[in-house]
Protein backbone atom coordinates (compact mmCIF):
# COMPACT_ATOMS: atom_id res chain seq x y z
CA UNK A 1 0.00 0.00 0.00
CA UNK A 2 1.44 3.35 -0.99
CA UNK A 3 1.43 6.55 1.11
CA UNK A 4 -1.43 8.15 -0.82
CA UNK A 5 -3.66 5.17 -0.23
CA UNK A 6 -2.62 5.11 3.45
CA UNK A 7 -3.41 8.82 3.88
CA UNK A 8 -6.79 8.41 2.18
CA UNK A 9 -7.64 5.54 4.51
CA UNK A 10 -7.01 7.62 7.69
CA UNK A 11 -10.18 9.50 8.71
CA UNK A 12 -9.55 13.23 9.23
CA UNK A 13 -11.98 15.33 11.22
CA UNK A 14 -13.03 18.70 9.73
CA UNK A 15 -11.76 20.67 12.76
CA UNK A 16 -8.21 19.42 12.03
CA UNK A 17 -8.20 21.13 8.64
CA UNK A 18 -9.74 24.23 10.13
CA UNK A 19 -7.09 24.39 12.87
CA UNK A 20 -4.38 23.86 10.28
CA UNK A 21 -5.72 26.73 8.16
CA UNK A 22 -5.84 29.02 11.23
CA UNK A 23 -2.25 28.20 12.16
CA UNK A 24 -1.12 28.78 8.57
CA UNK A 25 -2.90 32.13 8.42
CA UNK A 26 -1.36 33.07 11.78
CA UNK A 27 2.08 32.32 10.39
CA UNK A 28 1.38 34.38 7.28
CA UNK A 29 0.03 37.36 9.26
CA UNK A 30 3.03 37.25 11.63
CA UNK A 31 5.48 37.21 8.72
CA UNK A 32 3.65 40.05 6.94
CA UNK A 33 3.56 42.18 10.10
CA UNK A 34 7.29 41.60 10.62
CA UNK A 35 8.11 42.72 7.07
CA UNK A 36 5.88 45.81 7.35
CA UNK A 37 7.44 46.89 10.64
CA UNK A 38 10.94 46.44 9.24
CA UNK A 39 10.05 48.62 6.26
CA UNK A 40 8.50 51.29 8.46
CA UNK A 41 11.51 51.19 10.77
CA UNK A 42 13.93 51.97 7.92
CA UNK A 43 11.81 54.94 6.84
CA UNK A 44 11.29 56.34 10.32
CA UNK A 45 15.01 56.22 11.12
CA UNK A 46 15.44 59.22 8.80
CA UNK A 47 12.98 61.37 10.77
CA UNK A 48 13.93 63.63 13.69
CA UNK A 49 11.02 62.61 15.91
CA UNK A 50 12.07 60.18 18.66
CA UNK A 51 8.58 58.81 19.27
CA UNK A 52 7.91 57.06 15.94
CA UNK A 53 11.18 55.10 16.11
CA UNK A 54 10.40 54.03 19.66
CA UNK A 55 6.87 52.98 18.67
CA UNK A 56 8.00 50.73 15.80
CA UNK A 57 10.98 49.22 17.63
CA UNK A 58 8.94 48.40 20.72
CA UNK A 59 6.03 46.97 18.69
CA UNK A 60 7.93 44.30 16.72
CA UNK A 61 8.26 41.39 19.12
CA UNK A 62 5.09 41.98 21.24
CA UNK A 63 2.98 42.22 18.08
CA UNK A 64 4.26 38.90 16.75
CA UNK A 65 3.61 37.20 20.10
CA UNK A 66 0.15 38.81 20.20
CA UNK A 67 -0.68 37.43 16.75
CA UNK A 68 0.40 33.94 17.75
CA UNK A 69 -1.50 34.07 21.06
CA UNK A 70 -4.73 35.05 19.29
CA UNK A 71 -4.16 32.55 16.47
CA UNK A 72 -3.36 29.59 18.70
CA UNK A 73 -6.29 30.45 20.99
CA UNK A 74 -8.65 30.53 18.00
CA UNK A 75 -7.26 27.24 16.68
CA UNK A 76 -7.64 25.64 20.11
CA UNK A 77 -11.24 26.79 20.29
CA UNK A 78 -11.98 24.69 17.20
CA UNK A 79 -11.01 21.50 19.02
CA UNK A 80 -14.18 19.73 20.28
CA UNK A 81 -14.26 19.33 24.08
CA UNK A 82 -14.93 15.69 24.92
CA UNK A 83 -15.60 16.17 28.59
CA UNK A 84 -15.24 18.45 31.58
CA UNK A 85 -11.89 19.39 33.07
CA UNK A 86 -9.91 19.39 29.86
CA UNK A 87 -7.10 21.86 29.22
CA UNK A 88 -9.02 23.47 26.38
CA UNK A 89 -11.48 25.00 28.80
CA UNK A 90 -8.73 27.42 29.94
CA UNK A 91 -8.15 28.72 26.41
CA UNK A 92 -10.19 31.91 26.89
CA UNK A 93 -8.48 32.83 30.16
CA UNK A 94 -5.04 32.05 28.74
CA UNK A 95 -5.83 34.19 25.67
CA UNK A 96 -6.91 37.13 27.82
CA UNK A 97 -3.82 36.88 30.02
CA UNK A 98 -1.59 36.63 26.96
CA UNK A 99 -3.18 39.71 25.38
CA UNK A 100 -2.73 41.75 28.57
CA UNK A 101 0.87 40.56 28.90
CA UNK A 102 1.63 41.53 25.28
CA UNK A 103 0.15 45.00 25.75
CA UNK A 104 2.10 45.54 28.98
CA UNK A 105 5.27 44.26 27.31
CA UNK A 106 4.80 46.67 24.43
CA UNK A 107 4.22 49.65 26.75
CA UNK A 108 7.27 48.86 28.88
CA UNK A 109 9.45 48.53 25.77
CA UNK A 110 8.03 51.78 24.40
CA UNK A 111 8.90 53.69 27.57
CA UNK A 112 12.44 52.29 27.62
CA UNK A 113 13.03 52.93 23.91
CA UNK A 114 11.63 56.47 24.13
CA UNK A 115 13.94 57.18 27.07
CA UNK A 116 16.97 56.01 25.09
CA UNK A 117 15.96 58.06 22.04
CA UNK A 118 15.42 61.21 24.08
CA UNK A 119 18.80 60.86 25.78
CA UNK A 120 20.54 60.29 22.45
CA UNK A 121 18.72 63.24 20.88
CA UNK A 122 19.61 65.70 23.67
CA UNK A 123 23.30 64.81 23.82
CA UNK A 124 24.31 67.83 21.71
CA UNK A 125 21.98 70.32 23.40
CA UNK A 126 23.28 73.27 25.41
CA UNK A 127 22.32 71.97 28.83
CA UNK A 128 22.75 68.28 27.98
CA UNK A 129 20.29 65.50 28.72
CA UNK A 130 18.54 65.55 32.07
CA UNK A 131 19.21 61.90 32.79
CA UNK A 132 17.89 62.06 36.35
CA UNK A 133 14.47 63.35 35.33
CA UNK A 134 14.10 60.97 32.37
CA UNK A 135 15.18 58.00 34.47
CA UNK A 136 12.72 58.87 37.25
CA UNK A 137 9.78 59.35 34.91
CA UNK A 138 10.59 56.16 33.00
CA UNK A 139 10.78 54.14 36.22
CA UNK A 140 7.44 55.50 37.44
CA UNK A 141 5.76 54.70 34.12
CA UNK A 142 7.16 51.17 34.02
CA UNK A 143 6.06 50.45 37.59
CA UNK A 144 2.59 51.84 36.87
CA UNK A 145 2.24 49.69 33.74
CA UNK A 146 3.30 46.52 35.54
CA UNK A 147 0.98 47.14 38.50
CA UNK A 148 -1.98 47.90 36.22
CA UNK A 149 -1.34 44.80 34.10
CA UNK A 150 -1.09 42.64 37.23
CA UNK A 151 -4.43 43.91 38.51
CA UNK A 152 -6.09 43.29 35.13
CA UNK A 153 -4.70 39.73 35.02
CA UNK A 154 -5.96 39.05 38.54
CA UNK A 155 -9.41 40.32 37.55
CA UNK A 156 -9.33 38.07 34.47
CA UNK A 157 -8.45 35.03 36.57
CA UNK A 158 -11.38 35.67 38.91
CA UNK A 159 -9.69 37.37 41.86
CA UNK A 160 -11.49 40.22 43.63
CA UNK A 161 -9.71 43.47 42.79
CA UNK A 162 -11.77 45.42 45.32
CA UNK A 163 -10.42 43.28 48.13
CA UNK A 164 -6.85 43.72 46.90
CA UNK A 165 -7.30 47.48 46.63
CA UNK A 166 -8.88 47.68 50.08
CA UNK A 167 -6.02 45.66 51.57
CA UNK A 168 -3.53 47.89 49.75
CA UNK A 169 -5.25 51.00 51.09
CA UNK A 170 -5.10 49.81 54.69
CA UNK A 171 -1.51 48.72 54.24
CA UNK A 172 -0.67 52.06 52.64
CA UNK A 173 -2.04 53.96 55.65
CA UNK A 174 0.00 51.83 58.03
CA UNK A 175 3.15 52.22 55.97
CA UNK A 176 2.51 55.96 55.66
CA UNK A 177 2.42 56.43 59.43
CA UNK A 178 5.49 54.25 59.91
CA UNK A 179 7.56 55.91 57.19
CA UNK A 180 6.52 59.57 57.15
CA UNK A 181 10.06 60.84 56.70
CA UNK A 182 10.81 58.36 53.95
CA UNK A 183 7.66 59.34 52.06
CA UNK A 184 8.46 63.04 52.56
CA UNK A 185 11.90 62.47 51.06
CA UNK A 186 10.39 60.49 48.19
CA UNK A 187 7.94 63.27 47.29
CA UNK A 188 10.76 65.78 47.74
CA UNK A 189 12.76 63.88 45.14
CA UNK A 190 9.69 63.77 42.89
CA UNK A 191 9.38 67.55 43.23
CA UNK A 192 13.03 67.95 42.24
CA UNK A 193 12.55 65.71 39.20
CA UNK A 194 9.42 67.53 38.02
CA UNK A 195 10.17 71.17 38.92
CA UNK A 196 13.91 70.90 38.13
CA UNK A 197 15.22 73.67 40.42
CA UNK A 198 18.60 72.03 39.85
CA UNK A 199 20.10 69.00 38.14
CA UNK A 200 23.29 67.02 38.57
CA UNK A 201 26.38 69.12 37.89
CA UNK A 202 24.90 72.50 38.84
CA UNK A 203 26.13 74.71 41.68
CA UNK A 204 23.48 75.76 44.19
CA UNK A 205 23.20 77.66 47.47
CA UNK A 206 20.46 78.08 50.03
CA UNK A 207 20.22 81.41 51.87
CA UNK A 208 18.06 79.65 54.50
CA UNK A 209 20.52 76.87 55.32
CA UNK A 210 24.27 76.39 55.15
CA UNK A 211 24.01 74.52 51.87
CA UNK A 212 26.35 75.44 49.04
CA UNK A 213 28.17 73.33 46.48
CA UNK A 214 27.86 71.27 43.32
CA UNK A 215 25.10 68.65 42.99
CA UNK A 216 26.62 65.21 42.44
CA UNK A 217 23.67 62.85 42.82
CA UNK A 218 19.90 63.10 43.30
CA UNK A 219 18.56 59.98 44.97
CA UNK A 220 15.09 59.02 46.14
CA UNK A 221 15.95 59.85 49.77
CA UNK A 222 19.11 61.99 49.74
CA UNK A 223 20.82 64.48 47.47
CA UNK A 224 24.61 64.53 47.58
CA UNK A 225 26.29 67.94 47.25
CA UNK A 226 30.05 68.47 47.00
CA UNK A 227 30.93 71.60 48.96
CA UNK A 228 33.72 74.00 47.99
CA UNK A 229 35.83 72.42 50.75
CA UNK A 230 35.55 69.20 48.70
CA UNK A 231 33.40 67.56 51.36
CA UNK A 232 30.26 65.55 50.58
CA UNK A 233 27.06 67.02 52.02
CA UNK A 234 24.02 64.72 52.20
CA UNK A 235 20.71 66.60 52.30
CA UNK A 236 17.31 64.87 52.73
CA UNK A 237 15.10 65.66 49.77
CA UNK A 238 12.26 66.84 52.01
CA UNK A 239 14.41 69.84 52.98
CA UNK A 240 14.23 71.28 49.46
CA UNK A 241 10.45 71.62 49.74
CA UNK A 242 10.81 74.19 52.54
CA UNK A 243 13.88 76.27 51.61
CA UNK A 244 14.84 78.72 48.89
CA UNK A 245 17.49 77.65 46.37
CA UNK A 246 19.85 79.82 44.35
CA UNK A 247 21.18 78.20 41.19
CA UNK A 248 24.52 79.76 40.25
CA UNK A 249 24.86 77.67 37.10
CA UNK A 250 21.76 79.21 35.55
CA UNK A 251 22.72 82.83 36.22
CA UNK A 252 23.22 84.98 33.13
CA UNK A 253 25.96 87.26 34.48
CA UNK A 254 27.98 87.99 37.61
CA UNK A 255 27.75 91.37 39.29
CA UNK A 256 30.51 93.80 40.27
CA UNK A 257 29.34 96.17 43.00
CA UNK A 258 32.09 98.15 44.70
CA UNK A 259 32.24 101.45 46.61
CA UNK A 260 35.44 103.50 46.25
CA UNK A 261 36.30 106.67 48.18
CA UNK A 262 38.67 109.53 47.40
CA UNK A 263 39.94 112.24 49.75
CA UNK A 264 37.97 115.38 50.50
CA UNK A 265 40.94 117.32 49.12
CA UNK A 266 40.13 115.79 45.70
CA UNK A 267 36.51 116.97 45.60
CA UNK A 268 37.05 118.86 42.32
CA UNK A 269 38.34 115.70 40.65
CA UNK A 270 35.40 113.45 41.55
CA UNK A 271 33.28 114.23 38.47
CA UNK A 272 36.09 113.62 35.90
CA UNK A 273 37.05 110.41 37.70
CA UNK A 274 33.45 109.12 37.67
CA UNK A 275 33.04 109.95 33.99
CA UNK A 276 36.26 108.20 32.99
CA UNK A 277 35.48 105.13 35.08
CA UNK A 278 32.05 104.88 33.39
CA UNK A 279 33.64 105.15 29.95
CA UNK A 280 36.20 102.49 30.90
CA UNK A 281 33.46 100.07 31.97
CA UNK A 282 31.41 100.68 28.83
CA UNK A 283 34.38 99.74 26.63
CA UNK A 284 35.78 96.94 28.82
CA UNK A 285 35.72 93.57 26.97
CA UNK A 286 34.78 91.70 30.15
CA UNK A 287 31.73 93.85 30.98
CA UNK A 288 28.38 93.10 29.33
CA UNK A 289 27.16 96.37 27.73
CA UNK A 290 23.61 95.04 27.39
CA UNK A 291 23.19 94.77 31.16
CA UNK A 292 22.53 97.57 33.65
CA UNK A 293 25.61 99.73 34.37
CA UNK A 294 26.00 102.62 36.82
CA UNK A 295 28.90 104.76 38.09
CA UNK A 296 27.84 107.63 40.35
CA UNK A 297 29.02 109.76 43.27
CA UNK A 298 27.19 108.30 46.22
CA UNK A 299 27.91 109.76 49.66
CA UNK A 300 29.87 112.14 51.85
CA UNK A 301 31.46 109.51 54.06
CA UNK A 302 33.26 110.37 57.35
CA UNK A 303 36.69 110.18 55.72
CA UNK A 304 36.05 110.08 51.96
CA UNK A 305 33.92 111.06 49.01
CA UNK A 306 32.42 107.78 47.86
CA UNK A 307 31.35 106.72 44.40
CA UNK A 308 30.18 103.25 43.40
CA UNK A 309 30.46 101.07 40.32
CA UNK A 310 27.65 98.67 39.42
CA UNK A 311 28.14 96.40 36.39
CA UNK A 312 27.77 92.83 35.17
CA UNK A 313 30.45 90.64 33.63
CA UNK A 314 29.98 88.63 30.48
CA UNK A 315 31.23 85.43 32.10
CA UNK A 316 29.52 83.28 34.70
CA UNK A 317 32.64 81.32 35.64
CA UNK A 318 33.89 82.07 39.15
CA UNK A 319 37.60 82.29 38.24
CA UNK A 320 37.04 84.37 35.10
CA UNK A 321 34.75 86.72 37.04
CA UNK A 322 37.45 87.47 39.59
CA UNK A 323 40.00 88.06 36.83
CA UNK A 324 37.67 90.63 35.24
CA UNK A 325 36.93 92.24 38.60
CA UNK A 326 40.65 92.52 39.39
CA UNK A 327 41.32 94.19 36.05
CA UNK A 328 38.46 96.66 36.58
CA UNK A 329 39.65 97.66 40.06
CA UNK A 330 43.24 98.13 38.90
CA UNK A 331 42.04 100.35 36.05
CA UNK A 332 39.97 102.41 38.51
CA UNK A 333 43.09 102.91 40.63
CA UNK A 334 45.03 104.02 37.54
CA UNK A 335 42.30 106.53 36.64
CA UNK A 336 42.33 108.00 40.16
CA UNK A 337 46.13 108.37 40.12
CA UNK A 338 46.08 109.85 36.63
CA UNK A 339 43.82 112.65 37.87
CA UNK A 340 46.19 113.42 40.73
CA UNK A 341 43.82 112.10 43.37
CA UNK A 342 44.25 109.44 46.04
CA UNK A 343 42.08 106.69 47.43
CA UNK A 344 40.98 107.73 50.91
CA UNK A 345 41.49 105.83 54.12
CA UNK A 346 40.11 106.54 57.65
CA UNK A 347 41.50 109.81 59.12
CA UNK A 348 40.67 112.06 62.09
CA UNK A 349 41.14 115.82 62.53
CA UNK A 350 41.67 117.25 66.05
CA UNK A 351 41.25 121.01 66.55
CA UNK A 352 43.22 122.55 69.45
CA UNK A 353 41.45 125.61 70.99
CA UNK A 354 43.07 128.20 73.27
CA UNK A 355 45.60 131.04 73.17
CA UNK A 356 48.65 128.87 72.52
CA UNK A 357 47.16 126.63 69.90
CA UNK A 358 44.45 128.78 68.41
CA UNK A 359 43.77 127.78 64.86
CA UNK A 360 46.13 124.82 65.06
CA UNK A 361 44.90 121.41 63.99
CA UNK A 362 46.38 117.94 63.80
CA UNK A 363 45.22 115.28 61.35
CA UNK A 364 45.60 111.71 62.61
CA UNK A 365 45.53 108.96 60.02
CA UNK A 366 43.86 105.68 60.82
CA UNK A 367 42.40 107.04 64.06
CA UNK A 368 38.81 106.36 63.21
CA UNK A 369 36.03 108.98 62.80
CA UNK A 370 36.53 112.71 63.25
CA UNK A 371 37.18 113.79 66.85
CA UNK A 372 37.22 117.39 68.13
CA UNK A 373 38.65 118.29 71.57
CA UNK A 374 39.90 121.49 73.26
CA UNK A 375 43.47 121.91 74.60
CA UNK A 376 42.20 122.34 78.14
CA UNK A 377 40.20 119.16 77.95
CA UNK A 378 43.15 117.31 76.46
CA UNK A 379 45.55 118.47 79.19
CA UNK A 380 43.06 117.43 81.81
Amino acid sequence: MDLAALASSIPVEPWVWQAFVVVFLTLAVSYTARRILLSWGRRLERTSTPWDDALVDSLRRPLRVFIWVVGIAFAASLVPVAGEGTIFEAVDAARDVGVVACIAWFLVRFVSQAEENLLARETDSELGPDRATLDAIAKLLRVSIIITATLVVMQTLGFSISGVLAFGGIGGIAVGFAARDMLANFFGALMIYLDRPFVVGETIRSPDREIMGTVEQIGWRLTRIRTFENRPLYVPNSVFATIAIENFTRMLNRRIYETIGVRYDDSTRVQPIVDEVRAMLESHPGIDPDEFLMVNFNAFAPSSLDFFIYAFTRTKAWDEYHAVKQDVLLKVNEIIERHGAEIAFPTSTIHFAGSAGAGAETRLQGAGPDVESSAGEKDG
